[in-house]
């Protein structure tokens, strides 16, 4: 195992440095000339020069990517153009907030999507794997900028059951996190259900049922270890989506996390703060990625084996 996970870690490497170098190309793909977007044209000759000598653009492209890498790995992108503070620790403050809502949206996903989706393969055609199937195409149809203003008009407007926005307490998470939670249980609700109908038609499935052992440990112990190959990956996957899906519903519920940094990043045209924030996220996905398949070699040995 340890040295499954070495090899993963060694593969890792230079995907995240590919994803660094993309994110440092960022500034040399946006249209026209990045001081400006950042100043305005009405700056003067001035304002540019020291600007654009703050953020190193007046350098050779080989030292402006030497730099960067070597700021990376010192954990130092620069000042934020607004704050002046260093963009990691903006981040770093951010972070918890970001983690709390996403862990908070993956338990209740996985709590809900994982049964429902069990339940519905062992009654399949059934009218309750019907309502469920029902729920799954409603769920992933339901958007995030539409969903989240619902849940604060009826559940704190008009029952006034949890507060409206911002972070506290655990009456503060609900609503964000079931936003979130609603379209991500649907998806694994559809895989689990999916892959729980192909194990069950196993001939070792059979076998244990000719044998007289109980549904729960045939269903639980057996199916659900091997179909959780797919579910993991979509698990895997899903939870480097919702790190970046969060910015519309950070933003709506006025959240204190990375996306709503992420958005007055953009708004404020501080393009420090922004490439920071992308390759945060873009790095959480190789990470989780690394996680995924760690997890993978720890469900089936075959996945170590080979």
């Amino acid at each position: 195992m340890f040295s499954f996970i070495l090899r993963r870690i060694l593969i890792s490497i230079p995907v995240a440095l590919g994803v660094s170098t993309l994110c440092f190309m960022l500034i040399h793909f946006v249209p026209g000339d990045p001081v400006d977007i950042i100043l305005g044209e009405s700056a003067n000759v001035i304002e540019k020069s020291a600007l654009r000598s703050e953020l190193g653009l007046d350098q050779p492209m080989l030292t402006q990517y030497g730099n960067f890498i070597s700021g990376l790995l010192q954990g130092d992108l620069g000042r934020s153009i607004q704050s002046r503070r260093p963009v990691f620790e903006e981040i770093a403050e951010r972070i918890p907030a970001t983690l709390e809502l996403t862990l908070g949206a993956m338990c209740l996903a996985v709590l809900i999507g994982i049964p429902l989706g069990i339940f519905a393969a062992l009654k399949q055609y059934s009218g309750t794997d019907n309502v469920v199937m029902v729920f799954g195409l409603l769920g992933m149809s339901m958007p995030g900028f539409w969903l989240g203003p619902m849940l604060i008009l009826i559940f704190s407007i008009q029952l006034d059951w949890f507060p409206v926005s911002e972070r506290g307490g655990l009456e503060h998470l609900v609503l964000p996190a079931f936003s979130l939670a609603i379209a991500l249980s649907a998806i694994i609700m559809r895989m689990t259900r999916t892959s729980m109908l192909e194990v069950i038609k196993e001939d070792y499935i059979r076998t244990a049922k000719s044998k007289g052992l109980a549904g729960g440990k045939i269903y639980f112990k057996h199916a659900l270890r091997n179909a959780l190959m797919p579910i993991i990956t979509i698990i895997g996957l899903q939870f480097g989506a919702l790190l970046t899906g969060t910015v519309i519903t950070e933003t709506i519920f006025d959240w204190p996390g990375i996306g709503t940094l992420f958005f007055s990043a953009i708004q404020e045209r501080n393009y420090p703060l922004v490439q920071a924030c992308i390759l945060t996220v873009s790095l959480t996905y190789v990470a989780v990625n690394l996680l995924v398949d760690i997890a993978y070699a720890a469900v089936n040995p075959q996945v170590r084996l080979k």
